[in-house]
């Protein structure tokens, strides 16, 4: 008879078995990551692009041609590429991100043939129609107006531009950027960057030999090439004075501190990632003990280790009642210092791990969740014993390494500030 009030045996996650994709090459050297999973007839394929060619005058470049890269071609209006692929039941979207920007389309097998082409019209042939740009920026402007009333939004484009200036990382994006978006703008930087020698295909799901030759007809030829520029940027050091912008009508404050630390690539960053999870990265962290379930000053506090190719960066975000925004910074960096001085206790040490070992496991879902592992590292140049090594570090790592790394990492005089509302 199962004894409901004894809790199960815990058993640790012993091993972690990632997919790896096989890799091929189209006729004109893009290369085709193929994560594998022949259970379901369904196929998701992502074209990622290099942002390249960064012009601090013109900073919304790579943001534009994302957002409007479907809005119409010379052969199809944005409607009737919204049509065709909704006939046969796909999914097609873009996404840009600091580094890198991605199409992506989800499809059953069956209509591969229907709707490769229509992806190859957008990526060769994408027009942005001055009719459509006019749209885009008059919503973007008033979408801007709303959002720059929001303190959590104004928070984190504060603490980014305290920490990058003006790069694509934190460059300060205004309403007269958008005025001066300009169609030919547009057209030269889609040239320059949604071209085969500046694109990586992964793709994840259902995909056989069949379905790679129906890709290689439509993106392994007749596809113009670039001599466009990646992107790449040095930080020696950021902008340590508080930010503060009052607003006296504010109900809650927005906090977000921070500093410019390691990517993935640094030895250390498995390590801040334990010492992250502790500190506000999980819902048990000690930050939500604190300012949440003991304090009461808000509905939610974290932390975070954000991995960008050029930088990598540590934040604490929240939101917080106006009044209680001083005790809240006081209580803030009163957890920081506890990591810096004070060991670990063991049962904590052992619940991080064992919930760190269980999201890790919990991430892998299905088979596009391995694809986005395989992504994790691919653009940083690392291998599959990233993960291996990654896994060792959670089960190894004591309570004075935790230590070790707050007192590296964790320097308070080296924290942005940033405050939106009352302080």
């Amino acid at each position: 008879m199962l004894n409901r009030q004894q809790a199960p045996d815990f058993k640790q996650v012993s091993t972690i078995n990632i997919i790896q994709p096989q890799q091929k090459k189209l006729q004109n050297d893009v290369p085709v990551y193929i994560v594998y999973s022949g259970e379901q007839d369904l196929v998701r394929i992502e074209f990622i692009f290099n942002n390249v060619n960064w012009n601090v005058e013109k900073p919304l470049q790579a943001i534009a041609v994302s957002a409007m890269l479907n809005n119409g071609t010379s052969k199809l209006s944005s409607k009737e590429i919204a049509e065709q692929i909704d006939f046969y039941g796909a999914f097609f979207q873009t996404e840009y991100a600091q580094d890198q920007s991605t199409v992506t389309l989800y499809t059953l097998n069956k209509h591969l043939a229907s709707v490769l082409p229509i992806v190859k019209d957008v990526l060769s042939d994408s027009q942005f129609p001055q009719k459509e740009l006019d749209i885009y920026i008059q919503n973007q402007k008033q979408k801007m107006q709303v959002n720059l009333q929001k303190n959590d939004i104004l928070s984190r484009k504060e603490f980014a531009h305290a920490l990058f200036g003006d790069t694509a990382y934190g460059v300060d994006i205004q309403a007269k950027h958008y005025d001066e978006l300009k169609r030919d703008s547009l057209v030269e930087y889609f040239k320059a960057s949604y071209t085969p020698n500046n694109c990586t295909i992964v793709v994840s799901g259902k995909f056989d030999e069949a379905s790679f030759d129906l890709l290689n007809q439509q993106f392994g030829n007749n596809w113009d090439k670039s001599d466009s520029l990646p992107n790449n940027f040095k930080f020696t050091a950021s902008n340590t004075q508080p930010v503060y912008r009052e607003r006296p009508e504010a109900i809650q404050s927005a906090i977000r501190i921070g500093k410019i630390a390691v990517n993935r690539t640094h030895e250390d960053f498995p390590g801040l990632q334990i010492l992250n999870t502790v500190l506000g990265g999980y819902f048990g962290s000690r930050l939500m003990n604190n300012i949440r379930e003991d304090k009461g000053y808000t509905y939610g506090i974290g932390s975070g280790i954000s991995s960008l190719q050029d930088a990598g960066y540590f934040f604490i975000a929240t939101e917080v009642g106006a009044e209680v925004c001083a005790d809240a910074l006081v209580e803030i960096y009163k957890e920081i210092d506890l990591l810096k001085n004070e060991l670990i206790g063991d049962e904590e040490l052992n619940l991080v791990k064992n919930y760190m070992l269980g999201s890790m496991l919990g991430s892998l879902e299905n088979i596009f969740s391995h694809a986005d592992k395989f992504k994790n590292i691919y653009f940083f140049g690392l291998d599959y014993d990233y993960y291996d090594r990654y896994i060792a570090k959670v089960k190894s790592i004591t309570a004075e390494e935790i230590k070790d790394l707050a007192n590296k990492y964790l320097n308070t005089s080296e924290f942005t500030e940033v405050v939106i509302g009352k302080k």
